[in-house]
């Protein structure tokens, strides 16, 4: 394939080039709309693009993609900003928040989304019809991203990886060109964007399976922190022998002090256990009967829900705020994994984190697609990940607390991270996501990056596996 010959152009050119090839709107540093088309949902995420292209159509991605390889600049893309990288001077950065047109098809249980759309979107869209995707524990994250990372949600034990789904996609690549990506027309760029991220290109649209799901138990047990040590050795035993029609994570949380917080949480220090169960035939009250008896929650909210009400269970934060992550895969957790975690996330730790989850894995998440795809750490047995939101006075502090979290789980850590959780384009972060991949993956994810962005045009996604591709 052939590739354009970089020349570098002054910034106003390259905003006088772009307002001239696309149809959406152009945001040079400074206009007015700049900020806010840069802004997503981690407010640390600090863009300083040369332009902030809001694109209305796939052809203004190819436009955009196309203007930055002829003028030796890269490019970041961003739908929802929760997961996006930086994107530098020298960048152009896509939004696609504009591009949220959904498609579903009932006969063939598939959902067809472009690349702005958010998951509540598609849960929405597909209930009416019986069906369900396989969404994240937030669903206003965007699908594209969240799938492109390998997508880890609230009944992954279940049904597996969102990445597993995918059927075809539509994808701009380095060269500006906007390409059918499937198992049979370009399989390699079709295995290293499933989970290698957008490192390969901006996918415009994807189509997935969708599954016939219309309700599940779900929501949450919450304790007292004082019953944590006995909730996380029995959470620990419980999950390790249920059915794989059960998912689940454990969340030791520092709640602020928040008047809309229920208030048995409310500035309280809690473990929350989340539960989702898909099984009918299956009684949800008898498998949670263990997690009851062990100590009594402060709070109980598992119940039957409708499938769209997915993000209840987790009940993830809704409102932008600036945010930093950390994780690690793990093989195991004894009893000292979980004392040394409460140890540094319970309040003896004293640390300015938010929380600090354990997801458990294992069931379909370890079983390999019938197409395969660069999806890393399939045999972890748990994931682990910490949050610090970076507010004063504690925004310097956090860094270190999140460093600190996963340096305290590290006997018992892979060495890997999923990419979704590990937080950080550079420095440990990225190289906890390189180290989640075999070194066949990784030396076949350099060979096609190498194929399809030779002059790295997508270097700030890129980063996110340095050390590796």
């Amino acid at each position: 394939m052939s590739h354009p010959t970089p020349q570098t152009l002054a910034p106003t050119s390259v905003v006088d080039l772009l307002r001239t090839a696309v149809a959406g709107v152009v945001h040079a540093p400074e206009d007015e709309g700049y900020r806010l088309s840069a802004t997503g949902f981690n407010l640390a995420t600090v863009h300083r693009s040369a332009a902030v292209v809001v694109a209305s159509s796939a052809a203004d991605v190819a436009a955009a993609v196309r203007i930055a390889a002829e003028n030796g600049l890269t490019v970041a893309v961003q739908a929802t900003g929760h997961g996006a990288a930086p994107a530098p001077e020298n960048s152009i950065l896509v939004d696609t928040a504009l591009l949220d047109g959904v498609s579903i098809n009932r006969a063939e249980r598939t959902a067809t989304v472009e690349a702005g759309v958010r998951w509540q979107q598609v849960l929405d869209a597909a209930a009416p019809h019986g069906l369900a995707p396989l969404a994240g524990s937030a669903p206003g994250v965007g699908v594209v991203g969240y799938t492109l990372g390998g997508g880890l949600g609230p009944i992954a034990r279940t049904h597996g990886f969102a990445a597993d789904r995918v059927l075809r996609m539509e994808v701009v690549t380095a060269d500006g060109q906007l390409r059918r990506v499937t198992p049979d027309d370009e399989p390699d760029l079709f295995w290293a964007l499933l989970g290698g991220g957008a490192a390969f290109g901006i996918v415009t649209q994807m189509t997935f399976e969708l599954l016939p799901i219309q309700t599940l138990d779900g929501g949450g047990l919450f304790y007292d922190i004082a019953d944590a040590p006995a909730v996380l050795r029995r959470w620990r035993d419980w999950i390790s022998a249920a059915p794989t029609s059960v998912s689940s994570s454990l969340a030791v949380v520092n709640f602020p002090p928040l008047p809309e917080l229920p208030e048995p949480l409310r500035g309280r220090t809690a473990v929350h256990v989340r539960f989702a169960h898909v099984d009918d035939a299956e009684d949800a009250g008898a498998l949670l009967a263990p997690l009851r008896a062990v100590a009594t929650p402060v709070l109980d909210t598992v119940t039957e829900i409708v499938y769209p009400a997915l993000g209840s269970i987790h009940a993830d934060p809704t409102d932008p705020m600036p945010g930093m992550e950390r994780s690690a895969l793990l093989r195991e957790l004894p009893d000292a994994a979980l004392d040394a975690l409460l140890a540094v996330a319970g309040p003896a730790g004293a640390l300015p984190i938010a929380l600090a989850e354990v997801r458990a894995m294992g069931g379909a998440l370890g079983v390999p697609p019938e197409t395969p795809n660069a999806v890393a750490g399939r045999d972890a047995a748990f994931t682990l990940f910490t949050v610090g939101v970076l507010v004063p006075p504690i925004a310097d502090a956090v860094p270190g607390a999140l460093e600190t979290v996963v340096g305290a789980m590290a006997p018992w850590a892979t060495g890997g991270a999923l990419m979704n959780f590990a937080g950080g384009v550079d420095g440990p972060p990225a190289a906890r996501v390189a180290n989640a991949w075999t070194p066949a993956q990784r030396t076949r994810l350099a060979e096609i990056r190498a194929a399809y962005d030779p002059s790295g045009v997508f270097a700030p996604a890129a980063r996110w596996a340095a050390t590796a591709i």
